[in-house]
């Protein structure tokens, strides 16, 4: 006779057969959030659905990969896991990316839906894209440096573009930007040379709004550089302002990659929009002229650093006195209550020292109320029936007088 189990005793079978993170992606504890990213690209890439429609145990190897990346790659959960293991994150609140090439009409409008209601949607890009890419079967067209690009690219597609850049000016840094006049939502992607002439996925930055147009960049100017991911605890922030507001710079991490060597390196605009085309300009340029913009990014962003470690210690002391406001508040609210009863109870024994018999005050005030409403109503009756008599009768259509001009002749 089969065993039935009940939810609760498959979800804690399901915890237990849970493997690690680090050994899903086959990574080691110590491996960097680049070495995590290639991994996880790596694996989703074979056992996307798209290239496995009719294998579970592909659909399960994607799954897995997807659940360990999104613990590895967020530092807070990260750190939860080493400390903790799998009890200290919430599996529940799991952010996974969405594929939009991969879903149909209706799923991408609810997407659409629920991301302009406020609700955090990450995507990833797609598949074919990256599969292509890979396999080297990719038009890259050349980006001169100091020339911006203007084009529009369709969704879920991409544009490659190819930049050369001399020893000089490697050395000095190279920038590349990209914005949308129109707010289109899009990826700035970097690419590795592979030796078969394919290209894999390096480095990944998600466009955002900057007053009037959504822009994105990558900085190589030969020092530590940061980039802010402020899709990290999305959830978690939409849900509570004080989140959001101490967990901002959560997402503030040096980016992988600070220098270029002298050759060709390849960029790419991907298409992150739900439904309509992006058009954008791209631009390639040489640091070399930006010296002092060079140190004031360097000050500036030295200063966020110091600042989110200030943010951490203040983080605590509000947690602190937040707490002790709500305990206040709560005991404000239960002494009302006891004051208001106690001087209720009061009233009640002052009101008991009397010899009088108790005065029934609801029987002659209904009465009375009775007697004027019945006032009330013969009263309006009678105004009714002398506003009909005194109301002139109206004269009926067929009862209309002719007057007929006796001085013309019929």
């Amino acid at each position: 006779m089969p065993v039935h189990r009940s939810k609760s005793e498959k979800h804690d079978a399901a915890k237990q057969l849970r493997r690690d993170p680090y050994e899903v992606l086959g990574v080691s504890r110590s491996s960097t959030d680049q070495e995590i990213k290639s991994a996880y690209r790596k694996m989703a890439l074979k056992y996307h659905p798209d290239k496995n429609a009719n294998d579970p145990k592909a659909a399960d190897m994607f799954k897995e990969a997807t659940f360990s990346y999104n613990i590895l790659s967020e530092p807070d959960k990260r750190r939860q896991y080493d400390t903790d293991g799998f009890e200290a994150v919430e599996s529940e609140s799991q952010e996974l990316e969405l594929d939009l090439s991969s879903l149909g009409a209706v799923n991408t409008m609810f997407a659409a839906l629920f991301s302009k209601l406020g609700v955090p949607i990450k995507t990833t890009i797609s598949a074919t894209v990256l599969e292509e890419a890979l396999n080297g079967r990719v038009v890259v067209r050349p980006l001169l440096l100091g020339q911006p690009v203007f084009r529009k690219v369709e969704k879920q597609c991409a544009h490659f573009y190819s930049v050369r850049i001399t020893e000089e000016e490697a050395q000095a840094g190279l920038v590349c930007r990209v914005q949308s006049s129109d707010k289109s939502k899009f990826k700035l992607l970097y690419f590795d040379q592979e030796e078969n002439g394919g290209l894999s996925l390096a480095l990944q930055e998600d466009s955002a709004k900057t007053g009037k147009v959504t822009s994105a960049g990558m900085y190589f100017l030969g020092f530590p550089v940061y980039r802010l991911d402020q899709t990290i605890n999305s959830m978690a922030t939409a849900k509570d302002p004080d989140t959001a507001f101490f967990k901002k710079l959560d997402g503030f991490q040096p980016c992988e990659i600070t220098e270029l060597k002298a050759g060709t390196h390849v960029f790419a605009i991907y298409g992150d929009n739900f439904f309509k085309s992006v058009s954008y300009s791209i631009e390639a340029l040489c640091a070399a002229p930006f010296t002092e913009e060079k140190e004031n990014l360097r000050a500036v962003e030295a200063q966020i650093l110091s600042k989110r470690v200030e943010l951490s210690k203040f983080e605590t002391e509000y947690r602190e006195v937040l707490a002790q406001f709500t305990e206040m508040t709560n005991r404000y609210a239960q002494e009302m209550q006891a004051i208001d009863e106690l001087l209720k109870q009061r009233n009640e024994i002052h009101a008991s020292y009397t010899a009088a018999p108790p005065m029934k005050r609801s029987g002659s005030r209904s009465k009375n109320r009775s007697a004027s409403k019945d006032e009330n109503e013969d009263g309006r009756v009678r105004d009714k029936k002398s506003t009909t008599r005194d109301r002139p009768k109206k004269k009926k259509w067929y009862n209309i007088p002719l007057k007929v001009d006796k001085r013309k002749a019929c």
